[in-house]
């Protein structure tokens, strides 16, 4: 488990099992996270999302509370999947990270509430899983612009990128912060931490 560059997230490395009858991956076990992070990831809702190569899903965020911590993997195809720090006063605030997933790539992403996610479909198809710790709520769901340029997400060229009119439209993280729709990162601090660790 390494952490990213994004104050609580963290890329993990999965063990995938091989033989003769193809593969098996234990993609989620709740004791490696919690030792590794002091944090454990209460699961209400599990997503799948397909994608097309170019595809450019998010910077998506959940307003805090509740906030929604995520487990994301990709278990075909690739993406280059990107965490933003969106919370307002955190010591990584506008920074973000990436990390390659799927395609023998055998990782996943862990990130805390109040984070901001976004992946591109790298292949023709990518399908991408989400473990989530709170349900879908459309009035608190927030995006920030995956194309603000002071954000500068390395997305590659080369491919024709497809953004929703959503997330195109959505306002940059320096409009949002005005806006007064970033979680504040003192809000987020302690949610997600199991009690007794950190």
């Amino acid at each position: 488990m390494r952490p990213l560059r994004v104050r609580d997230a963290w890329e993990l490395t999965l063990t995938p099992h091989h033989d003769e009858r193809g593969t098996f991956v234990e993609w989620y076990q709740r004791e490696p996270l919690v030792r590794a992070t002091d944090r454990a990831l209460p699961i209400a809702q599990a997503n799948v999302s397909i994608s097309r190569r170019g595809v450019i899903r998010g910077v998506h965020f959940v307003d805090v509370p509740p906030g929604q911590a995520k487990w994301v993997s990709c278990i075909s195809g690739r993406v280059l999947d990107v965490v933003v720090d969106v919370r307002v006063g955190s010591p990584t605030y506008g920074t973000f990270d990436t990390v390659l997933l799927g395609e023998g790539e055998w990782r996943a992403v862990y990130m805390a509430e109040g984070l901001g996610h976004a992946f591109m479909a790298l292949t023709d198809e990518a399908a991408v899983t989400y473990l989530c710790s709170a349900p879908y709520v459309a009035s608190r769901e927030r995006a920030v612009n995956p194309l603000d340029p002071d954000l500068g997400l390395p997305w590659p060229t080369g491919v024709e990128w497809v953004v929703s009119s959503k997330d195109e439209t959505a306002p940059t993280l320096r409009e949002a912060e005005r806006m007064g729709i970033l979680p504040r990162y003192e809000d987020c601090r302690d949610l997600g931490v199991v009690a007794g660790c950190g």
